[in-house]
């Protein structure tokens, strides 16, 4: 929700953040001892930070490559001014979308696309994101090398 406040976090916070955001299949116990609390402790931090949307889902982080998307670009889109929210929901239902973000500046939106290869690619950003009503522009800046940094 992005008119929610912040949620107050301190330095234990901010620890078990770091712990789960290096490995979210940590176990409490794992947790509580790289945090050095108790684990009752890392679990009502956990929970707390999971119920006030700190942490929003635990997920896997999976290598493009390795599950066969050869391809990947950032796309950046200029859309018309009242399109975004039929325009989101409508990027959200393409698979090989893998991040969206609205921004400001030149362009209005920016997407993360993996394809299985450049044919593949194409067809995303021609016959799907190039045809949505709203798109009036798109820039496609090819993926060469790619890595976590977490």
């Amino acid at each position: 929700m992005p008119d929610a406040l912040p949620a107050p976090l301190d330095d234990v916070d901010r620890r078990i953040l770091q712990e789960l955001t290096r490995d979210g299949r940590l176990s409490v116990t794992a947790v509580a001892e790289n945090v050095h609390i108790s684990r009752a402790h890392a679990y009502s931090r956990i929970a707390r930070l999971t119920s006030d949307g700190v942490l929003t889902r635990f997920t896997a982080l999976v290598d493009p490559i390795k599950a066969g998307l050869r391809s990947s670009a950032y796309v950046t889109l200029k859309v018309s001014q009242h399109s975004w929210r039929e325009l989101r929901e409508q990027l959200r239902a393409i698979p090989e979308v893998h991040h969206i973000a609205l921004v400001g500046g030149d362009f209005d939106v920016i997407l993360l696309v993996r394809a299985v290869d450049n044919v593949d690619l194409r067809r995303v950003i021609f016959d799907q994101l190039q045809s949505m009503p709203g798109v009036l522009d798109t820039q496609t800046f090819l993926v060469f090398e790619d890595m976590d940094t977490r």
